[in-house]
């Protein structure tokens, strides 16, 4: 199963890497007469039962009201491989579109790969400043044990009693609500580490403080080296394996609280797809009913989150090293 999840994740990431290359169509382009159109189902064999390249039968909008599309079998759009995109059709009036469209005739599969690039970047980055501002922060308390480690202890355990999520928003919504992407993107991240490093300092405290009486780092001192270089050359990588599993621990966490950032209207615009932006869609219970597969994004938030749980069981994770007092 530890497999199957880290080839899962390694997959997310290299669509994700790749996404202009494999996306059928542009994220941002909306067709004419597509809206909520179904998926195209991709063929194989042809009426005569002989085998061919991969196409699909055209679809034709019938009735714009109810959203109602039927397929032209007289009409075959074949496929156009490898070049500037993996696959693509040269017909612009029927597009590929393996996951159907939006309410603007967006291509949804297209949308849920870029979208991939923001969520997983995101969540990528803030983790990684959670777990280094934990570790810092952590590993200067337990050492310090003293004025400087109960300040810091004492403001990681303040952030710890508030409400995560709604921390998160309020620091969200006091921001100007139109920025630039790349700004929404350095903001949204630094927000998240600074919610989430007090998980990591109280861990990495507690090991810390049980790790600098023993012999080796007692050694070390009496060899001459100072506190802060015992701490940084000796200490602090006895912590590596509660960091490692924190830092996969925060993945799942930030890719689910953008998602509820977005959702809110607080993430990125709607022309910037993130996960989040496009469940926004999804919250609408009476297009579900006609196109389901707006709930993609989900599945791929699921797959992720799921996917990380199975290989947060790592085995350099050291929790034992951690006294019961913690």
């Amino acid at each position: 199963m530890k497999r199957l999840a880290v080839g899962l994740l390694g997959a997310w990431m290299l669509a994700a890497a790749f996404a202009p290359w494999l996306s059928p169509n542009d994220p941002r382009r909306p067709f004419d007469s597509r809206a909520y159109a179904p998926p195209s189902r991709l063929h194989v064999l042809t009426d005569a039962g002989s085998l061919t390249m991969p196409f699909f039968y055209a679809h034709r909008l019938e009735n714009a009201l109810e959203r109602r599309y039927t397929v032209d079998r007289e009409h075959v759009v074949p496929l156009h491989w490898l070049g500037p995109r993996l696959v693509r059709t040269s017909d612009d009036a029927q597009p590929l579109m393996l996951l159907g469209g939006d309410a603007l005739g967006r291509d949804v599969f297209s949308r849920v790969l870029h979208g991939a690039r923001i969520s997983l970047a995101l969540a990528l980055i803030a983790a990684c400043g959670a777990t280094f501002l934990g570790a810092l922060a952590g590993g200067a308390a337990g050492h310090a044990n003293g004025a400087l480690g109960g300040v810091i202890m004492r403001i990681a355990e303040f952030v710890m009693v508030l409400p995560a999520l709604y921390v998160v928003l309020a620091l969200r919504a006091v921001l100007p609500l139109v920025l630039p992407p790349l700004e929404i993107f350095l903001l949204t991240a630094a927000i998240f580490a600074l919610v989430g490093w007090p998980l990591a300092a109280r861990g990495v405290r507690a090991i810390v403080a049980a790790e600098r009486h023993r012999d080796y780092a007692e050694a070390a001192f009496a060899l001459g080296a100072t506190r802060w270089r015992v701490l940084w050359r000796h200490v602090l990588p006895a912590t590596a394996g509660f960091v490692r599993t924190q830092f996969t621990l925060f993945l799942p966490a930030c890719i689910l609280t953008e998602a509820a950032l977005s959702y809110a209207g607080l993430g990125f615009p709607d022309d910037l797809p993130s996960w989040g932006t496009l469940l926004q869609e999804a919250g609408n219970v009476g297009v579900l009913a006609s196109a389901p597969w707006l709930l993609a994004p989900a599945i791929a938030i699921f797959s992720v989150v799921f996917a990380v749980n199975l290989a947060v069981e790592s085995p350099g994770a050291r929790f034992d090293r951690i006294p019961p007092s913690a």
